[in-house]
């Protein structure tokens, strides 16, 4: 059995403060090859993502790694002992100019190994985002099967992958809940075609995007559901399943940050691989970010049979409370989009994006409403001084209190009452009220933090010095914005202060 990676370094753009290697925010293309080392060799990190999604990506990040490190990796080969991954393009959604080039990319690096005499084949999966069916896993199967018999015939490569391990990333929770007929799909296919039956499969299942779509409660909740019904399914087949959770250093996009790996530990139990974004990796000072990451990796595949196992009752619950939930956060988001855009336009970018076309995943009335990529998303509102985790969840804890489902929520989330003081510590009440005074929904949100405060017993606002600085940079950042002038400045020490741009 091939060694699982519990942890994965990430290109989101998420950090507020430059980088420890070359004191810049801003890391381009060409310096991901560095950070990837960086990431292996200095940080301790067992996987690193090459995003081929919505952003500008070095094709030849193999040959470059054992060009410029050769002796590193000659001790710590790529496919082995660590691993480096492609999240492709969705070609349902994006363009799909560059899937051929990524697929051609894993048949090039085989060669590459090779070449420098090291371990091959040094890539051999892929992770597929927004995936929401079967056809789809099954799409890009057949479509490296093509590629490499063309490669074979025109150019020679005799490659050792008869095909590649497509890891689908799971982001809409019909999708989550659908799961299991999705990979008993795939599955089916790979008996079919190859008549092969693998021994695994690797799950992704994305924390920030649910939490955009539909709040933070329901985000977490999805996410506990998943990772059952993944292990459900591993029981069904007999096909080991290592779930995977991508989120980010904030609550709302998964609360996995060096301060706070107890909770990532817990609350992740039965999942395999966690990422550590850029924040998670820059923010926080470096001895703290290099112990975090070896607790992880220590603790973690500990954690693979310690998931909360759900009964089918438990399973209804969870939906009907996730759709109660989403209902309550929806109409603020949808009624808010231009205040959120107009901030979101201010957070600077840190990695180089193409333009993403994304819509808030729901319809109503008229449309559609389009919003900025989750980190950009969560920045805006923390900007404004409102944290999304509480948009909605006020009234979704009360719902499940009255429907006799707190204990569930509770149990499912056990570091709820942390998450919420976390997050209302940068809570600016003076700007929420200005914001009620403008848009009647924002009414909502207070009656939230109200609900919050009771069901859980806690207090919600600034205590410590830092997060009172951070409450008067938000309050800098709304009156400018009405007064037309710039905040730019405002935004990034805010972001610094809280340990993540959004």
């Amino acid at each position: 059995m091939r060694k699982i990676p519990a942890t994965m370094a990430t290109q989101h753009p998420d950090n507020s403060r430059p980088t420890y290697f070359s004191n810049r925010r801003f890391v381009a293309a060409n310096d991901e090859v560095e950070e990837c080392y960086r990431c292996f060799s200095e940080l301790g990190v067992q996987e690193f993502m090459w995003d081929w999604e919505g952003k500008f990506v070095d094709e030849a990040v193999i040959d470059r790694l054992y060009n410029g490190y050769h002796d590193y990796f000659q001790k710590h080969p790529i496919g082995k002992d660590l691993f480096l991954t492609f999240r492709v393009p969705n070609v349902w959604i994006e363009s799909n100019h560059k899937l051929p080039r990524s697929l051609m990319g894993l048949l090039s690096a085989e060669e590459a190994a090779k070449t420098y005499k090291f371990y091959g084949p040094p890539l051999f999966e892929i992770i597929l985002p927004m995936t929401t069916k079967a056809e789809q896993l099954i799409y890009l199967q057949k479509s490296f099967k093509r590629i490499a018999a063309a490669s074979k015939d025109f150019f020679d490569v005799k490659s050792k992958l008869d095909f590649i391990n497509v890891i689908p990333l799971f982001e809409e929770f019909s999708v989550m809940e659908n799961c299991q007929e999705i990979l008993h799909g795939y599955v089916n296919f790979l008996k079919e075609e190859y008549g092969y039956k693998p021994p695994y499969l690797r799950i992704f299942t994305a924390r920030s995007d649910p939490a955009v779509n539909a709040g933070f409660l329901p985000a977490k909740m999805a996410n506990r559901l998943a990772v059952h019904l993944y292990h459900e399914f591993e029981e069904q087949t007999g096909i080991k399943v290592f779930p995977w959770v991508g989120g980010g250093a904030l609550p709302f996009r998964g609360g996995i940050n060096p301060e706070n790996i107890d909770a990532v530990v817990e609350e992740y139990r039965g999942v395999s691989t966690v990422t550590v974004q850029s924040a998670f990796r820059y923010d926080y000072d470096l001895p703290q970010v290099k112990a975090a990451i070896k607790r992880l990796n220590e603790e973690i595949p500990k954690n693979h049979k310690k998931y909360v196992k759900l009964t089918k009752e438990e399973v209804e619950t969870v939906k009907k409370f996730n759709k109660a939930a989403a209902d309550f956060y929806r109409p603020v988001i949808e009624n808010s989009a231009d205040i959120i855009n107009k901030v979101a336009d201010k957070l600077p970018g840190h990695r180089e994006r193409v333009q993403h076309v994304g819509l808030f995943g729901y319809s109503r009335g008229l449309g559609k409403v389009q919003l900025p990529r989750a980190i950009k998303f969560t920045g805006a509102l923390y900007s404004l001084g409102v944290p999304p985790e509480l948009i909605g969840s006020g009234r979704a804890l009360k719902y499940a209190k009255e429907k006799g489902m707190l204990d569930l929520v509770m149990k499912l989330c056990p570091y709820l009452k942390a998450d919420f003081e976390h997050a209302g510590h940068y809570l600016n009440r003076e700007n929420l009220d200005f914001m009620c005074k403008k848009n009647p929904v924002w009414e909502k949100v207070r009656e939230d933090i109200q609900l919050i405060e009771e069901v859980l017993e806690i207090k919600i606002g600034p205590t410590k010095t830092h997060q009172i600085i951070h409450r008067n940079f938000t309050s800098n950042i709304f009156h400018k914005m009405n007064l037309g002038e710039e905040f730019d400045e405002d935004i990034l020490k805010a972001a610094e202060i809280r340990k993540s741009l959004g």
